[in-house]
């Protein structure tokens, strides 16, 4: 395993832990807004792993807000019974960059379960088709996850399924250049080295949607 790996698996795996102390102090209820929830992870990242910093904003997203890709910036919502809810973090751990998106359901409402459960499923099979490839544009994947959520009954509610992933700062473009995006427009083969001749590690996010529900769910994390 190359160092990247292991790095980028180990600043994985703390922000996993810190998703799971999240639910396990009851901080995802009702009765308080996103952005106090948002605060509330980002005070326990600080004080747990010593993590300042975050090398994208930091959401918390909840109700209709989950319909709304990365690139919005809906208004703050206050989170309600029954409701659902997905985080998207990327903190800094030690110079490498973790990205972890998670969906989650306040009560049983069984619709937003299945969400839930779909795109956890739908995730880790866009993965293991993935791995089985040899050659595999950007564009390729994105169709492939499109699909995915066509096939378990959502429409695909993102612009992009995924991106480059590395030590802090990763591989930077121009606006509107999406070579280092999982994106329609990206027909380069997933599996090229980067410019110094070092394996890309990329991350797979996934959000599904139902825009006559108004709901949506997120999941994201590594892919290579």
């Amino acid at each position: 395993m190359s160092v990247n790996k292991a790095k980028l698996i180990e600043a994985e795996k703390i922000a996993l832990q810190l998703f799971k102390v999240a639910e396990d102090r009851n901080l995802i209820t009702p009765g308080k807004s996103e952005r106090e929830l948002n605060t509330e992870i980002f005070n326990l990242a600080s004080e747990l792993f010593g993590i300042e910093k975050h090398w994208h904003k930091r959401i918390v997203r909840s109700g209709v807000n989950t319909l709304s890709p990365y690139k919005e910036n809906p208004p703050n919502l206050m989170i309600a019974d029954d409701d659902i809810l997905f985080f998207d973090f990327g903190p800094i751990i030690e110079g490498w960059e973790a990205d972890l998106g998670r969906t989650y359901v306040i009560g049983d409402d069984p619709f937003k379960h299945k969400l839930k459960n779909d795109i956890e499923l739908a995730w880790q099979e866009t993965k293991e088709w993935f791995h089985e490839q040899t050659y595999v544009t950007a564009a390729d994947l994105y169709q492939y996850a499109v699909k995915k959520a066509e096939e378990y009954g959502w429409a695909f509610g993102g612009e992009i399924a995924g991106h480059l992933i590395g030590e802090f700062p990763h591989e930077k473009l121009e606006p509107g250049n999406f070579n280092l995006y999982v994106h329609p427009e990206n027909h380069n083969d997933m599996f090229l080295p980067d410019a110094k001749g070092n394996k890309r590690e990329w991350i797979l996010e996934m959000h599904f949607v139902d825009t006559k529900k108004q709901i949506g769910g997120f999941f994201e994390q590594l892919l290579t």
